[in-house]
């Protein structure tokens, strides 16, 4: 994607609002009770996946009610385009041991199921105490591995989507809400 040069360029891209800034508050909301009532007492680390994931991350983590630590790994699988290159590079690792912690990964979306796939094989290996995914969108129809998130905030059709934190060439992440791009 070409640099974006106007406001009226960058609403262009936006074909429709898929779901609102309201709805998204209210699945978190609910989510990070569950999360809270699952994990009361035991030893939580989010790991958000960067950049996509930072913004569900913050708000997910005000929801959640009992102590709780925060990570961030960097991965990437999409490279200035619209189509997974299918080539995961994991860009930033974890830097602390997890053997004694309840590890969530913190996903803004899962596609293909790839990038999801390596790293959680990759934290699996590290024996934490257990180890969960929880995904704001979820796009089933296009996996291409055999990956299922443990909790989906919202299950999307095949559109490509950019806002709250989703980006197209490092745009729209700062939407409140996540819309169809227009491609």
């Amino acid at each position: 994607m070409d640099e974006i040069k106007s406001v009226e360029e960058f609403n262009r891209n936006i074909k429709r609002v898929l779901i609102t800034e309201d709805e998204i508050k209210a699945a978190i909301k609910e989510a990070g009770k569950k999360i809270s009532d699952s994990y009361d007492g035991k030893p939580i680390l989010l790991v958000s996946i960067l950049n996509g994931a930072f913004i569900f991350m913050a708000d997910l983590c005000r929801e959640i009610t009992v102590p709780c630590e925060i990570a961030f790994m960097c991965a990437k699988s999409y490279y200035k385009g619209t189509d997974s290159s299918g080539i995961v590079n994991i860009t930033m690792d974890l830097e602390q041991d997890i053997s004694g912690y309840h590890v969530i990964i913190v996903e803004d979306i899962i596609d293909t199921g790839r990038t999801l796939n390596d790293i959680v094989n990759l934290l699996k290996a590290r024996n934490p105490l257990s180890l969960k995914v929880v995904t704001l969108l979820d796009k089933p129809s296009r996996r291409l591995v055999d990956f299922e998130p443990d909790m989906s905030l919202f299950v999307i059709e095949d559109h490509f989507v950019i806002g709250y934190g989703l980006d197209c060439g490092e745009y729209y992440r700062n939407l409140p809400y996540i819309a169809e791009f227009n491609q």
